[in-house]
Parts: structure tokens; sequence; C-alpha cells
């Protein structure tokens, strides 16, 4: 411990760092993890349930059969009977504000006027069926039954699945069953991993087939996501947890090696944790607090990878210089430790969430804030957003023309239809006034 030192690097938009370059770069996809996910999925779509179980025992529960599958109401209430008072009421606090976040960006329908008396809009409607993947290897994550089926819940969406693995023994963290059942989740089964993705994206005699799959994941998980993309909707790949924090010298030391550390914890190995400053001695006060702190957290030992290959500390000339770094990185979560955070968080390109200021560390977003922890990772967040209750919805246009409004946009079908060689749409437009 007293050997390892933090990461540092000098970057700047005039001269790069080859460090620097390397932590960016963190595909968001595995691609070994992607060919051990492929031939487990076909086999999946081909044998259904049998291949289900067939891994699920490989790889969680020995001793799961098929009809051991769905977790039954009995058990959920068992499992309520077994967490403490605390966590229960805190857990219809978190569902509270996650519910109300979400049914206050829930979309209206809306309508416009055309000139002529017709009208155009859109209106939404949710989902019927969707699944959410709550993992359940290095920790048990209850709050993400919250931060996706309590989403789902706001949307209105009627079939909630779940999928989570099970112990060696096939018993279902009783947290994990008792946020769930809180969330609103109408089915819970004891499988994880590959397998619970190809059974919800292809469907199974035990298990129907769903629209949609959200929720984060390992490597192997995120790899089985984007190979059923097409047979069902995705939220984002999402894969090991990150953190990018942008500091001046009002931050505090202490808090931003917490808040660093507060992302590592999660364990997999491959979690990336970025601060960015143009301040020295902030980073040379960061260094030691971070290994202090971190020898006294329980999952100290997984930490470790990360302290040594994870966590970065980038100087920079200027804040200004710092922001392109942080946009570059693409954070899954971003802090702005600075002086006027919501001036910098305009200047913000790629995030998928920012939290500002120096009271709004990243944990209550994990789990308290209201809006979902299920964010894009690896750089994802360049292109895609976190989940939010639009994505259990679907949108429909709708048009209804006039006479006169048809009428009236007559030569742009025949203008396109001519470019197209489509005369059929002409015709179709043309025959309503008589002109076959």
């Amino acid at each position: 411990m007293k050997n390892l030192k933090m990461k540092t690097a000098q970057w700047s938009t005039a001269k790069k760092s080859a460090v620097v370059t390397r932590f960016l770069s963190r595909p968001a996809i595995d691609a070994s993890a992607e060919a051990v996910a492929r031939p487990i999925l076909e086999e999946i779509r081909n044998e259904g349930d049998a291949a289900v179980i067939r891994y699920a025992q490989k790889f969680d529960s020995p001793e799961l059969t098929v009809s051991d599958l769905k977790v039954s109401k009995a058990e959920i209430a068992a499992a309520r009977k077994c967490v403490d008072r605390d966590f229960l009421k805190q857990a219809k606090e978190a569902d509270k504000r996650i519910f109300a976040f979400a049914k206050a960006g829930k979309r209206k329908d809306w309508e416009m006027k055309t000139t002529l008396g017709g009208r155009l809009g859109e209106q939404y409607v949710p989902l019927d069926r969707v699944g959410v993947y709550i993992p359940g290897g290095t920790a048990p994550l209850a709050s993400t039954s919250l931060m996706t089926a309590t989403i789902a819940r706001a949307a209105g969406v009627k079939e909630i699945v779940a999928c989570t693995p099970a112990n060696k023994a096939g018993e279902v963290n009783p947290f994990v069953l008792t946020a769930l059942d809180l969330a609103g989740v109408t089915e819970i089964y004891r499988i994880g991993g590959v397998q619970a993705i190809g059974a919800m994206a292809y469907g199974t005699r035990k298990i129907a087939k769903v629209q949609k799959i959200v929720g984060p994941g390992n490597a192997y998980v995120a790899a089985a996501k984007k190979l059923v993309y097409g047979e069902v909707s995705l939220d984002s790949v999402a894969g090991p947890s990150e953190v990018a924090i942008f500091a001046d010298d009002s931050a505090s030391a202490s808090h931003i090696a917490a808040d660093l550390l507060a992302q590592a914890e999660h364990g997999t190995g491959h979690e990336k944790a970025l601060l960015v400053t143009p301040h020295a001695e902030l980073i040379e006060a960061v260094g030691p607090e971070l290994m202090r702190q971190a020898g006294k957290l329980s999952r100290y030992e997984r930490l470790l990878p990360i302290l040594k290959t994870g966590v970065l500390a980038v100087q920079v000339p200027d804040l200004e210089q710092g922001m392109e770094l942080i946009n570059q990185f693409a954070a899954e979560h971003l802090e702005l430790l600075v002086r006027n955070p919501r001036g910098w968080a305009k200047k913000v390109r790629a995030a998928g969430a920012i939290f500002l200021g120096h009271w709004t560390p990243e944990s209550a977003g994990d789990f308290a804030a209201g809006p979902s922890h299920v964010l894009p990772t690896g750089g994802a967040a360049a292109m895609f957003s976190g989940l939010t209750v639009d994505d259990f919805m679907r949108r429909s246009s709708l048009i209804q023309l006039t006479r006169k409004d048809l009428r009236d946009v007559m030569p742009v079908i025949e203008a396109f239809g001519r470019v197209e060689g489509l005369d059929g749409h002409v015709q179709s437009a043309r025959v309503r006034f008589g002109e076959e």
C-alpha cells in the first residue's frame, strides 16, 4: 500500500499524452465476451429452456431446474420478512423519488394545426412487456431494481419481467427481491448472464419474449444485449462503471478521493475514475487521501486492481482545456466540483449524468436523487443517453389532413414521386381528386 501511488499525467489541447489516450480508449463491448455470448444465444434461440437451464447450472446454480426458474410469491413474501425495517423504509423513499422524477419527465400527447384545418401531432403509449436485468455478481444491486422497474411502472408498462442471478443454492438475494417487488415487477426469474438476456429476447416456454431489455451487467451481459438488438429494443450497452471529476481549487481532496473510490469499488476490475484539474497541489493532496480511504473500505481487495490501472489524475493548463478533455472522455458520471457548476454544465457535450457542486456526490444519484443510474459507459455517452421514462414508451406520429391540405401539398408529392420514380405515391393522392 505504501508503494502504491495514484497515476498522474499532463495534457493540453496542443500537447496530448499517450497515458491519457490509452485511458480514454475503453470500448463498451469486449470482443472476446461477444465471442462467448454468440453461441450461447444461438443455443437458447434453438433449444429454449433447456439451454437456459444448462447455462444457469453451469454459471450460477448447479441444481436449478425449469420448474425453479420463476420466483414464487411465497418467496417474495419471505424475502420481505428477511430485510430490516430501515432498508424497507429507505427503499420506499427511493422508489417515491424515482417514480416522481419519471412521472415529471413523461411526455404528453400533443397536436398542432395545419394552415388549412388539419392536425399534426404525436401520441405516446407504454410498451406492453419489458425485461429488466439486475446484476447480482460482485454486489446485489437492489437499487437497480428501482432504477429500472420503477420507471417502467411510471410509464404504465403492464408486464415488467426481471431476471437476476441466484446463488449456488438457487436463492435470490432478499434485498433484491424486496426491491423488485416494491418497484412493481410482475415476474421474477432466477437467472443471470447471457442466458437471461437470451431468454428475454427470444422467449421460451417458461419465459415469454419481451419487447425491450434494460439494465446494466458485466461484459458478457453487455455483449449479449448488443447481439440481440433487433430481436428486442435496448436502452444502451452499459459496461463497467466510471466517473470523471472536473475540479478547481475550491474542491476538497478528501471529497474527490471518496468519489473516485465510490465508482472503483464496483470491483469488476475494469472501472475508470478520472480527475481533471489545473491545480497540481490538488492532485498531490488527492493521491495520499485516495490510498488512506481505500484501506478503510470493505472491498479493498477488489479496489486494488483499479487503484493500479483504473484511476488517473490529469493536470491541464486551465479549466477550458480541462473541459475539452472531459468531453472527450464522455463519462458515465461527471462531477463538477467547481465554482459556478451550472455555468460549466452548459459546456458539457457528453456525459451520462452531471452532478453539480460540492454537495452532490455521485452516490446520491446511484441511490436516491431520482434520475436513473442506468447510464452509458465506455465513451458511449457521446451518442447515447441514460435510461428515462421515454425508454418505456412508443411514439406514433398523428397526421390528419383536410381536402384543402392535401391539395396544398400535391405539388410536393408530385415532385418527389417524379424524382424517386414512385408514381404510385402520386396516384394515391391524385385519386382522391378524381384525377386518375
